[in-house]
């Protein structure tokens, strides 16, 4: 449980972190795009703006050397021609795609050209064989300057289109950002659904369910104690009267001759005496049940000694007493307190099986979980091929003074379970009507083994 919590919640830290960084991320890649899209935009505009204005001033100083042969229009215009053709050279670095920068490649070499027409021009107009500009002249420096001019708009073409590629680009980009953003989301509700799922079916419901058990078990207590008192004082005050009949039928019997009907009257009141000692202790029993005297055993010396004890007497009515393969455990038990255990869910097997049948003790290693939690166990079962437990007993089964026997007192498995709970363990069962039942001491397995 702790381990699943730990990675639940290392998985929302996970989730959480990825969903900041994403939005860090984003922000930052925002940021730029801005940045670089501001940038892009002015520099290409700036040099295509530029260079387009610069383009148009030198025609209009080309065109009134052409028309007025004025020297410092020429010394203008070869100065700012210059200056123009420098900053061609240096924008290159400037363009983000390399159509732009193959755009300003293609200027650059017209360039040349276009200055070599208004050379032409220039020499005509101020040469050593000065005379009117020729028609010619002008005409291929318009022509010139029409297809540099056009380089012009192709650069501003090739902008617009890196522009248009850089927001596709920035779009596409933003959309994963935006996926990882939902997906992170998704991931950290999935997590936190799982954990809710986890915290509530490994802590909320089982703590639900043991508040449950734990007060239908001290109302139980509670209603054992109350009937513990009142079952010891009434099995109190009836010992006394019950002594004293004995006493007083010891004597009279004294008096009586032997197979008269006087005296077998005698005997069936003494049987009954007999009968009602027994309820009395067994009432005392359950009422305050000694505390156990712990040795450790072997796991299936018990069950050998009631396999001893009772097997003779159960093949009078053909039910055979087996001991299945022993385990090499200890246990840690009031021997005689285990033996009176055995032998009540022993005599039930008998009584369920009536003739012609097995009873199977066996002793087994197991994990069970006892005061809370997880633990080595030994489990002293006892088998039986009977009729099994019908459903309407089997919810009475552990009541007290509850039986479907004619002379039983309805206490003995109700001290058995007592007397396993001061063994710190647990008594339990299966059953299966028409196929026989299985009764199971769980006790706690000591750290020690023994040799079988």
């Amino acid at each position: 449980m702790k381990i699943r919590l730990i990675t639940f919640i290392a998985a929302i830290a996970v989730t959480v972190v990825s969903i900041l960084w994403t939005a860090h991320i984003s922000w930052q890649r925002t940021g730029e795009l801005k940045e670089r899209l501001t940038s892009v935009q002015a520099e290409s505009f700036v040099i295509a703006d530029h260079f387009q204005h610069s383009i148009l001033e030198l025609d209009s100083l080309m065109l009134r050397v052409g028309l007025t042969h004025d020297s410092n229009d020429w010394q203008q215009f070869a100065f700012k021609s210059d200056a123009l053709d420098k900053w061609i050279d240096q924008q290159r670095p400037y363009l983000p795609t390399e159509k732009e920068k193959l755009v300003l490649d293609q200027i650059n070499s017209n360039y040349d050209a276009y200055m070599a027409s208004a050379r032409g021009i220039e020499t005509n107009v101020h040469g050593s064989a000065a005379g009117p500009t020729r028609l010619s002249d002008i005409s291929e420096f318009e022509n010139q300057s029409h297809r540099i001019m056009g380089l012009g708009f192709k650069l501003a073409s090739a902008h617009r289109e890196s522009v248009d590629s850089f927001l596709a680009a920035s779009n596409k980009s933003l959309v994963h950002l935006r996926l990882s953003l939902l997906s992170s989301l998704a991931l950290l509700l999935l997590a936190v659904a799982g954990l809710a799922v986890v915290v509530y079916r490994d802590l909320i419901a089982p703590l639900r369910v043991k508040l449950v058990e734990n007060e239908a078990l001290m109302q139980r207590q509670e209603k054992l104690a109350s009937l513990g008192m009142l079952a010891a004082g009434v099995a109190h005050e009836i010992r006394n009267p019950l002594t004293a009949i004995k006493a007083w039928l010891f004597i009279q019997q004294k008096h009586l001759q032997p197979n008269t009907a006087e005296f077998e009257d005698g005997k069936v009141i003494g049987d009954e005496i007999t009968r009602l000692e027994r309820i009395v202790k067994d009432v005392l029993l359950f009422a305050r049940p000694s505390e156990p005297h712990l040795t450790d055993v072997p796991a299936d010396q018990p069950l050998r000694e009631i396999q001893t004890l009772l097997a003779p007497d159960l093949e009078r009515s053909r039910i055979r007493l087996e001991l299945d393969h022993p385990v090499n455990a200890s246990i840690r038990i009031d021997p005689a307190q285990m033996k009176q255990v055995l032998i009540n869910l022993v005599k039930n097997a008998a009584d369920s099986i009536g003739t012609d049948g097995v009873i199977t003790l066996r002793a087994r290693e197991d994990t069970k979980r006892l005061n809370d939690h997880p633990n080595g166990a030994v489990v002293l079962e006892v088998a039986d091929t009977g009729k099994g437990i019908a459903p309407e007993i089997e919810k009475r089964l552990f009541d007290p003074f509850f039986t479907t026997k004619e002379t039983g007192t309805g206490l003995g498995l109700s001290i058995a379970a007592r007397i396993v709970e001061k063994h710190g363990g647990a008594l339990q069962y299966q059953t299966q009507v028409n196929h026989g039942s299985i009764f199971g001491i769980v006790l706690p397995k000591t750290s020690g083994t023994t040799a079988a």
